[in-house]
């Protein structure tokens, strides 16, 4: 197994040329002002807090500058609820580029379909019926047995925005396993979560306040419903990815934890070994 880098080093970190940067920038102030691209009612918005346009916006900076996300790439959304980081992709990603989105509650997909597929055919939505106690608490496919309806490497770029946080290590694994083998080589998984150390549990600006979890070396910010917001000991994650057979290349810490960061959750982005990885 690859040895795991040190949890805050950024190695291999994309770098824009100005132009690029200015693009990209332009772009997502064009997307924050765009009143004519699909947004949910926000009473409906059920995964996920805070300005629908304005989060989604703020990933795809990240994806491009951290997970060095390119246009042409075909890209598979896990967790994609009801299509926060969907909406500004569909203004980045060429048009010969795919988009496919995953989850398990089914309103989502609904709303994903209706009202971003039928403007933009690469952008493509299933529901995957796979429990949560959470989420999906009828789901016929327990999690750590979860295949998702794809072939081998037929991806560029995974994301999994929110999900780690609210699933055991186990079927964290599980899910790594499936981005293994959906990746094409060189193919990247941009993954957040909460990497949690003993410094951190110390830290007086720490949101959320994390206390023992369930399973062993997991942290939870409510002990009764630990996977409402679940944490592991920091080299725990990056560990099950480099068993799954992908290349942890960077590892860049929230501001959850008090520090100074342009995110809120840990970002790990990880490579499949190959070409062009």
């Amino acid at each position: 197994m690859n040895a795991t880098p040190n949890v805050g080093a950024r190695l291999r970190m994309p770098v824009l040329s100005s132009e690029e940067e200015a693009g990209l920038a332009a772009l997502m102030r064009s997307i924050e002002r765009n009143r004519f691209l699909p947004e949910p009612d926000p009473a409906s918005v059920f995964v996920g807090d805070g300005n629908y346009r304005a989060i989604g916006t703020e990933y795809l900076g990240h994806y491009v500058r951290i997970g060095g996300l390119r246009p042409s790439d075909n890209v598979l959304d896990i967790g994609c609820g009801i299509g926060r980081m969907a909406v500004p992709l569909t203004q980045y990603l060429d048009d010969a580029a795919s988009y496919e989105g995953v989850d398990p509650v089914n309103e989502g997909i609904e709303w994903c379909v209706q009202n971003i597929s039928r403007t933009y055919p690469n952008f493509r939505f299933c529901r995957v019926d796979v429990a949560h106690e959470l989420y999906n608490p009828g789901g016929a496919v327990p999690g750590d047995q979860i295949a998702l309806p794809f072939k081998d490497s037929l991806f560029d770029f995974v994301t999994m925005i929110s999900v780690a946080t609210h699933l055991p290590l186990t079927e964290i694994s599980a899910y790594a396993r499936e981005v293994s083998r959906l990746l094409v080589p060189g193919g990247k998984l941009f993954i957040t979560a909460f990497l949690v150390s003993p410094e951190d549990l110390e830290r007086e600006g720490a949101r959320p306040r994390f206390a023992k979890g369930p399973y062993e070396g997991s942290w939870t910010a409510d002990t009764a419903a630990p996977l409402g917001a679940i944490g592991f000991d920091t080299p725990l994650i990056p560990s099950v990815l480099e068993e799954a057979g992908l290349k942890v290349d960077l590892v860049s810490l929230g501001h959850w934890r008090g520090v100074e960061s342009t995110h809120y959750q840990d970002v790990i982005v990880a490579a499949k070994p190959g070409a062009g990885a």
